[in-house]
């Protein structure tokens, strides 16, 4: 069994599955599980083979059960404030140019809900639990969980999750909208896997384009994103797979995508 705390495996189907793999301590994210995670999804990027990408937790009982506490307990307030001036792993997850589907199963807490809120899908089993649970340590979230959170479920849910740092179990998570993908206990994986599938077959240039017009929907008026939207409409129109995939629509056949 390979004991590494991040195992990756680049599949033949543009697919890269990234798995955390400290199922031992919950998959918490401690500082070289987040070094790690930043470089692999650094080298993702640039990898022209990958299309899509799925995160997961190993073992039975969490995607993420948060940060690594003691590590706060260890630092003064100036050397947080240091940590949080450098790149962290959400900004990464959040700013990687391809399509990202968190598949999550057990507990998602804190940290480990920050980062599933950094990706573009979430699938969930039936056997997740969310929560953001800094609260109950006299903290708040610091890595997106107010402020992608609001943005995903609304204030008033928000509020709650936060304010209370109770669980939300998945099918509350997928009514209110942090959840979009609710499948049976252990399918979290195979549906992650079919969805990216689905995602993968297509040009790596319109995928990159819709995702980033998508997060502008988020960071700009409605105006303001629709001129965006336009232009990365135009720069999807001018590349070579645009052009290849009109014309494959106009000679019925298959399209032959090559990312550029």
């Amino acid at each position: 069994m390979n004991d590494a705390p991040i195992l990756v495996e680049k599949r033949d189907d543009h697919i890269a599955v990234v798995t955390l793999n400290r199922p031992e301590k919950l998959n918490a994210l401690n500082a070289e599980l987040r070094g790690l995670l930043q470089d692999t999804f650094d080298d993702l990027a640039d990898d022209d083979h990958v299309r899509v990408v799925v995160v997961h937790g190993a073992g039975e009982k969490a995607f993420v059960a948060g940060a690594d506490i003691t590590e706060f307990h260890a630092r003064s307030p100036e050397e947080q404030r240091d940590v949080y001036r450098q790149r962290r792993i959400y900004e990464a997850v959040a700013d990687f140019p391809k399509p990202v589907i968190a598949a999550l199963h057990g507990f998602c807490i804190g940290g480990g809900s920050e980062l599933a809120l950094a990706c573009d899908v979430r699938v969930a089993d039936a056997t997740t639990r969310i929560s953001q649970a800094e609260i109950r340590i006299g903290l708040i979230p610091g890595g997106g969980g107010t402020q992608r959170l609001a943005r995903l479920v609304g204030r008033g849910w928000a509020s709650i999750i936060s304010f209370t740092g109770d669980f939300v179990d998945a099918e509350e998570a997928r009514r209110i909208g942090y959840v979009d993908v609710l499948v049976p206990e252990g399918q979290h994986l195979e549906r992650s896997l079919e969805l990216a599938g689905r995602m993968a077959r297509w040009s790596p240039v319109s995928l990159r384009l819709a995702k980033d017009a998508i997060r502008a929907a988020y960071e700009m008026p409605l105006s303001e994103g629709l001129v965006y939207e336009k232009e990365r409409f135009l720069d999807a129109f001018a590349s070579e797979d645009g052009r290849e995939g009109v014309a494959a629509f106009v000679e019925k056949r298959k399209p032959d995508f090559r990312g550029r």
